[in-house]
């Protein structure tokens, strides 16, 4: 039963946890604003590996969230999620942010799942799923007018969750959509996700594995 240690950094959540075989063994996060990562991070990785008496020889990889995300916060999570699987020989498995997002909710009464996060200005990073957490659409940026995600108002009925729900709750009008303005990136949902890609052997190659930013470089605060 494989144990693996979650990072997630792409947003203003600083969160870690630990999981076997896909089950979660114990969290640590903290959500604030003023990204926190750099001084916590590592504390939080101590604390987890404590709260269940493992040791890094212990774990059996490191999975860190893809993005996208803030530039800054994945940069710290993909720096400690290589170093770990450098100096320890294990293998780094990566998860899409969005697709995190999309797992925290139950999506029984909806027939898509739309995860959005924030960007600038009137801007979301978004991916649309089905039901089934089966993508049925790519990670894009993408500005949100009246008419954003038209195509999946005429379908069914459609939960959009995240940070970038606001700006879409003040602009569309579709009356079958629900919003969640609630949801961060967890490693909490990373447990079975990660323990998916380790079964599959889905890793990355450390010498050539970088955040998914799918925008350039915008310093915090630039809105």
């Amino acid at each position: 039963m494989a144990s693996i240690l979650n990072l997630e950094t792409s947003t203003t959540n600083c969160s870690v946890s630990v999981a076997r075989a896909g089950n979660l063994l114990f969290l640590k996060e903290h959500n604030s604003a003023n990204y926190s990562h750099a001084e916590e991070l590592h504390n939080f990785i101590k604390e987890v590996l404590d709260a269940t008496s493992l040791t890094f020889p212990d774990l059996d990889a490191v999975a860190v969230s893809k993005g996208p995300g803030s530039y800054t916060g994945l940069r710290i999570g993909v720096s400690a999620a290589k170093g770990l699987c450098f100096s320890l020989d294990l293998p780094l498995i990566s998860v899409p942010t969005l697709e995190n997002m999309a797992h925290q909710k139950k999506t029984d009464d909806f027939d898509f799942v739309i995860p959005v996060l924030d960007a600038r200005r009137m801007e979301v990073y978004s991916a649309v799923f089905d039901k089934n957490f089966d993508r049925l659409r790519e990670t894009r940026a993408e500005i949100i007018t009246e008419n954003s995600f038209r195509e999946y108002a005429d379908k069914g009925k459609v939960l959009v969750l995240g940070s970038g729900a606001l700006k879409c709750r003040e602009t569309l009008s579709y009356p079958n959509f629900e919003f969640d303005t609630e949801i961060v990136p967890s490693a909490r949902e990373m447990s079975r996700l990660s323990h998916l890609k380790y079964i599959r052997q889905d890793v990355e190659d450390m010498a050539y594995f970088e955040p998914y930013y799918l925008k350039d470089f915008i310093l915090q605060g630039k809105r």
